[in-house]
């Protein structure tokens, strides 16, 4: 029937219309459950019996497939010879039927061959692009599906019709196929046949209960009349990498959730004599009855620090951000029990990093399992639920603050605390316990330590799912303020729970939402000198309820993703422009303060040796941080990496850890250019540098002063010099400062070469 419409318009109708006629096919995709001979066959023979069934007599020889013609022998008809001439090339163009009709419902089970179906629009244009010899194809049905109960912002249909349409796009510019058109199902809600009016497919509303049946644009329309007429998806300027690079002071850090204690002590505190046993075992034996002489231990004993130290210095950043661990170092929820060891360790770690001129950026607590991250005995005894635990956490904090702080000049008291995981009370609880610490560090140490601390909040960013309603933003707010502005808003704002959140909640009736005295409010408002985030995504909400697993109804508010986003393998979405986007929310809500970017990073395959994604990842959201500082005049002070290795925080590492041994992966070495380069430089900022600083501890300075009043006597200049440089190995600097206190040249040329090969 069709070849004869086709040859009757092609005889009859063609040469004074010029029209063309082709035939609609519907298709499903399928995939292989695994990449065998056998399962890729099994997918062929699929599309065979769906799509092949009438593209091959039509677009190939005129015959039915030979997976058909073997499979179900008697039962498929035969065509003739003349019948096959007659049906060949019967049609002007390709036309495709891509959608959920067909796929993913109607089609029998047993017509998968227990292959896994996919909406992937793409690769069923470059299979009919190689199937068909490279046909024109035009996509003359393809759209997704809504429930019947949502109304105007149907945000699933939308992202679905985005993807498909992005990629058709990629089908024609990556993989060279014809596609000639693009047409979505459909105008308008209507009758869809089995399923009755219980889902609806319209680019626009109808109100079937209505008298008159208005039709209303929905979120797809106005986002479908947009992409024609850009015709497409045209680069943003908003989206282009921007060159430039941070302020000279701007710190460049790495996240360690937990710093690994290990007291093992070096080789070197052995004071055992050993005999090496050099023609026979090839061991050292030790030689019974002798010791060497007790030395005083050193903070470089201890093993595990000084190589954890060295892979900081590989990466060239200035900061390690990394959490103590309370429950280590107070069993017992207060100070009857110290872990004097722990502690020790502690302090070394934070000197030893000082010395390698590195600054620790120290959290005082952070949630984990077990208990939260909390001493046992104060897990049980109600954790944050239980005002004194706020107690008992400023009384762990002064202790940190006396033994650590001296070395210590950055402090975090409270690490990610996970608003959606913590009750109104503990909520409440644990601000107060912030504000203890940050006051008690206020008011005792900050004069002697001269250091700063602050709260670090997560703070991934809320999008609206669609763009064009009032609603869904109103709902983006909400979960913004339930999620940051619940602990931000006390502290960086009025000094009491943001009135988004209070009214959202009377509202409902509920009463949970405590109240601060006025003391409280004093207490708690300004306790911060920088305002530091923690930042990972971006998470759409729409305030229909379409999936009952995504949806609160606590917030009436439904999460989802834009399917066309790049995801990590735990599916976590890779949206750089939300970390800008955050920023500019905390700016115009808490005013211009100092902030840092304390964590941010993501997941990647171990098995994928480049670790692409999390340099694609590093790229594109320290350029967003560079346009929020360059653009958007935001006050930047620094920004940090999650994570440091695979050991403490598996596939987020920018370190492989196997065997005892750690190894840099690609993402490491690019985070270091960034890092050495200050952030991205371009054709004007090659010229720009930071000047070097160097700082100079009292020894060296009582040295130098002692090089000056010799510097009549070259072989004491010389002597001197170089014993500065076996202690400190700075050749740069005393170089500097001879020159610049005007050291006789004469004197100076006596030295050059003696110094040299001491640097060397």
């Amino acid at each position: 029937a069709h070849a004869k419409v086709w040859h009757l318009y092609n005889t009859s109708f063609r040469p004074t219309q010029g029209g063309q006629v082709s035939i609609a096919l519907g298709s499903h995709w399928i995939s292989p459950r695994r990449m065998t001979d056998h399962n890729i066959k099994e997918c062929q023979k699929s599309l065979d019996f769906v799509l092949g069934w009438f593209a091959k007599p039509i677009f190939i020889d005129g015959d039915y497939p030979d997976s058909m013609k073997s499979n179900l022998s008697s039962l498929l008809p035969d065509f003739s010879e003349s019948e096959k001439k007659f049906i060949k090339g019967t049609a002007d163009f390709f036309s495709l039927s891509f959608g959920p009709t067909l796929s993913f419902q109607l089609l029998e089970p047993h017509m998968k061959f227990h292959q896994v179906e996919s909406p992937s629009l793409r690769q069923l244009l470059s299979w009919i692009d190689l199937e068909y010899n490279h046909p024109q194809i035009f996509i003359v049905e393809n759209g997704w599906f809504v429930s019947g109960t949502t109304k105007r912002d149907d945000a699933k249909y939308m992202y679905y019709l985005k993807k498909f349409i992005m990629e058709t796009l990629k089908a024609i510019r990556l993989d060279g196929v014809d596609v000639i058109g693009y047409t979505a199902w459909s105008l308008m809600d209507g009758f869809e046949w089995h399923r009755g009016y219980s889902i609806r497919r319209g680019l626009f509303y109808v109100d079937f209960l209505s008298q008159d049946k208005k039709l209303l644009p929905k979120s797809s329309a106005l986002f479908y009349q947009k992409l024609i007429e850009s015709n497409g998806f045209p680069p943003l300027p908003e989206n282009q990498p921007l060159e430039g690079t941070f302020p000279c002071d701007f710190a460049w850090g790495v996240v360690d959730n937990y710093v690994q204690v290990d007291t093992t002590l070096s080789q070197f505190t052995d004071p055992n004599i050993y005999l090496w046993d050099v023609r026979h075992s090839k061991r050292l034996i030790k030689v019974d009855g002798v010791v060497a002489k007790k030395r005083k231990s050193y903070c470089v004993d201890f093993a595990a620090i000084g190589p954890q130290i060295a892979l900081l210095q590989e990466m060239h950043v200035t900061h390690f951000h990394f959490s103590l661990d309370w429950a280590l170092i107070l069993p017992s929820g207060n100070q009857s029990q110290v872990n004097h060891t722990v502690l020790h360790y502690y302090r070394c770690v934070v000197s030893e990093l000082v010395r390698a001129n590195i600054t620790p950026v120290v959290a005082l607590w952070q949630p984990a399992a077990p208990h939260q991250g909390l001493p046992p005995p104060l897990a049980k005894q109600g954790a944050w639920e239980n005002p004194r635990t706020a107690l008992a956490f400023a009384e762990y904090a002064r202790l940190c603050f006396e033994d650590l702080g001296h070395h210590v000049k950055f402090w975090i008291t409270m690490n990610e605390p996970y608003t959606r995981n913590l009750t109104y009370r503990a909520g409440h609880h644990l601000l107060k316990a912030h504000a203890l610490a940050w006051r008690l560090y206020d008011e005792r140490f900050r004069p002697s330590q001269k250091g700063q601390i602050s709260i670090a909040l997560q703070a991934d960013w809320i999008e609206p799912a669609c763009p064009f309603s009032p609603k869904d933003k109103e709902v983006a707010e909400r979960v913004l303020e339930f999620d940051i502005g619940w602990l931000a808003e006390p502290i960086f704002g009025s000094g009491d729970y943001p009135r988004v959140m209070r009214d959202w909640l009377n509202h409902r009736s509920n009463f949970l939402l405590p109240y601060f005295t006025e003391e409280e409010k004093k207490l708690i408002q300004g306790s911060f000198d920088f305002l530091a985030l923690s930042h990972y995504t971006t998470i759409l909400v729409d305030w229909e309820k379409e999936d009952p697993l995504k949806y609160s109804d606590y917030l009436e508010v439904q999460e989802m993703t834009d399917i066309t986003w790049l995801s990590s393998p735990s599916q976590v979405a890779v949206v750089p422009w939300g970390l800008r986007k955050v920023l500019n929310w905390l700016k115009s809500k808490y005013g211009d303060l100092p902030m840092y970017i304390i964590a941010n990073g993501v997941d990647d395959d171990p098995r994928e040796e480049q670790d692409k994604l999390r340099m694609y990842y590093l790229q594109n959201y320290v350029n967003e941080a560079l346009k929020a500082y360059i653009l958007d005049g935001i006050d930047l002070c620094g920004y940090f990496a999650y994570s440091f290795n695979d050991r403490s925080a598996p596939k987020f590492g920018f370190f492989r850890y196997a065997a005892n041994q750690f190894e840099p992966k690609p993402s490491m070495q690019h985070y270091r250019t960034i890092i050495d380069n200050n952030g991205f430089l371009g054709p004007e900022t090659l010229g720009r540098s930071c000047p070097e600083e160097y700082t100079m501890c009292t020894e060296c300075t009582f040295l130098l002063k002692a090089v000056f009043l010799l510097n009549a006597a070259n072989i004491n200049l010389c002597i001197l010099l170089i014993v500065y440089l076996k202690n400190y190995g700075d050749f740069y600097f005393v170089l500097r400062e001879v020159l610049r206190h005007s050291i006789n040249p004469s004197s100076w040329g006596f030295c050059l070469p003696v110094l040299v090969e001491e640097c060397a």
